[in-house]
């Protein structure tokens, strides 16, 4: 169990990071103290004053307590007194985490930083990392992680997994979960490791697309773009196994018998029959119509052509076009 200091700071623009910051902080203190011993001040309970008031309440719970205090972004700096004095003679066994989630015009008050140093405490500030400093991001929470990438690696990563900084660290986390410590990752082994990840996701969109399940495509497809998933990538590799789906399409028509198909495919035998399965029921043309909708909307999603819609909106309109062809639904 790691150690914990009597106060901590977090602070900064990426929300995501400190909202994740602080449910590790809540649940490393339920796991050391239990929750009796963790209180909570939010909204207009979160004021310095009662911050103070929290630390120094008399307390009969065993252990270390911890008071976790949200909306340190909202103080002012003449509010601070009653709070400075109290981590100026903080009391044993007891840690208090501000949280501030700050912007352009919410900044943590100035004094507070240098007051949690003197306490003994940490400052983390977790800011928006702009995407040319995304490598150099990438490599220092690598080395957190006990992992070492060189820049040419930390490339590869955030080509692959895109400039979302959740998604980038949890990718991280993946790879020292399977690697040892101190584990040295270079360009090539993120290329095998994560685009196979990528490829995967990608060809369960495609899979759900080739079965005409419309809600489910569309409801994948959203996931993996909030998961951070970039359209050309996801592109890439769906325009794969459709052309895979229309090669065993057009075999079949050809007479070719299944089971010489499949033997082709190199995937895992069930994974092939649904393949063909499906390759069947959508047929050589409507195949080829898929193929080229998908090359239309990469086409877009790489900027050329003209874009009326968002990419978003626009890819989805050619799932529908893709899910529905062939039917009477089918959009002009």
């Amino acid at each position: 169990m790691p150690k914990l200091k009597p106060a901590y700071l977090i602070h900064g623009d990426d929300h995501g990071r400190i909202a994740e910051r602080r449910s590790r902080l809540l649940a490393l203190a339920e796991a050391q103290s239990g929750p009796q011993a963790i209180q909570l001040l939010e909204g207009d309970a979160a004021s310095p004053a009662a911050v103070a008031q929290a630390v120094n309440a008399l307390t009969f719970a065993l252990g270390r307590r911890f008071i976790v205090a949200d909306g340190a972004e909202r103080w002012k700096e003449k509010d601070l007194e009653p709070l400075l004095a109290v981590l100026a003679n903080m009391p044993p066994e007891t840690t208090v985490a501000f949280f501030a989630r700050e912007d352009s015009r919410a900044k943590a008050p100035r004094a507070l930083p240098a007051a949690v140093r003197k306490a003994g405490g940490d400052v983390s500030a977790e800011e928006t990392v702009k995407p040319w400093e995304l490598p150099k991001w990438t490599i220092s929470r690598a080395r957190e992680l006990g992992l070492e990438l060189d820049r040419e690696a930390a490339r590869a990563l955030v080509a692959e997994v895109g400039e979302r900084q959740q998604r980038l660290l949890r990718e991280l986390e993946k790879l020292a979960t399977a690697h040892e410590p101190d584990a040295h990752l270079d360009a090539a082994a993120i290329d095998a490791l994560i685009a196979s990840s990528a490829e995967r996701r990608a060809w369960s969109l495609a899979d759900t697309l080739l079965a005409r399940d419309l809600d489910g495509a569309i409801h994948l497809y959203l996931t993996l773009r909030a998961q951070g998933e970039r359209l050309p990538g996801l592109l890439y590799w769906m325009s794969q196994r459709v052309r895979l789906a229309h090669e065993a399409a057009s075999a079949l028509e050809a007479g070719e018998p299944p089971a010489k198909i499949k033997r082709g495919l190199r995937m895992p035998s069930r994974a092939a029959d649904r393949l063909i399965a499906d390759a069947r029921d959508a047929g050589v043309e409507n195949l080829r119509h898929a193929i080229c909708q998908i090359a239309d909307l990469e086409l877009g999603s790489r900027g050329g052509g003209s874009r009326i819609v968002s990419e978003d909106t626009a890819a989805l309109l050619a799932l529908r076009e893709i899910a529905l062809a062939g039917t009477r639904e089918r959009v002009a």
